[in-house]
């Protein structure tokens, strides 16, 4: 199961994460989401369980206490929709 993870600290690394989620179970991978242009931390990541009782165990263990100084936001991830046109509305197309 896929786990969000928001409002991180800047300064949390996924090793603390990972610390964080072991205690209820199995951490498969853990990922911070860095910004492409600075690789400075988003504020938010993934975690993945590989049970969905474990993870559901996280979420309702997790969502809410402090790490680094910060309230986690901690639910179950939703599975990314194709978020449509992000170039502007076509503003670029040529018209004939």
């Amino acid at each position: 199961m896929n786990i969000y993870i928001g409002n991180l600290s800047f300064d949390t690394t996924e090793d603390q994460l990972r610390q964080a989620f072991a205690g209820f179970g199995e951490v498969s991978t853990v990922s911070i989401i860095a910004d492409k242009y600075s690789g400075e931390s988003r504020g938010f990541g993934f975690v993945e369980m590989s049970s969905k009782k474990e993870a559901i165990a996280a979420i309702s263990g997790l969502n809410g206490q402090e790490l680094n100084g910060r309230e986690l936001n901690v639910n179950e991830a939703k599975p990314r929709t194709d978020g449509g046109n992000r170039n502007g509305g076509n503003r670029y197309r040529k018209s004939y």
